[in-house]
């Protein structure tokens, strides 16, 4: 990473410091459980157990994409 890089992110997660994230919905996984993002420092979120946001970890994003392709299968069993 080169040092333009690193100041650029620095800056990036001081905005988001002071005036605080802009937060979209990156991924819909089933109704009630979905995956966000930062549009400024990319930082991602997603859903708790308790309904909550919490950081999206790799352990997290694990389960997510296995619960997404459980869902899509029901789903497609269903229109049959």
């Amino acid at each position: 990473m080169s040092l333009m890089e690193m100041k650029f992110s620095i800056s990036k997660k001081v905005l988001c410091a002071v005036f605080g994230h802009k937060i979209i919905t990156s991924k819909k996984i089933t109704s009630h459980l979905k995956e966000y993002q930062c549009t400024i420092c990319k930082m991602e979120l997603t859903n708790d157990e308790k309904g909550g946001i919490t950081f999206l970890t790799p352990e997290l994003k694990e389960i997510n994409d296995a619960l997404e392709t459980f869902c899509q299968k029901k789903l497609s069993l269903k229109q049959h």
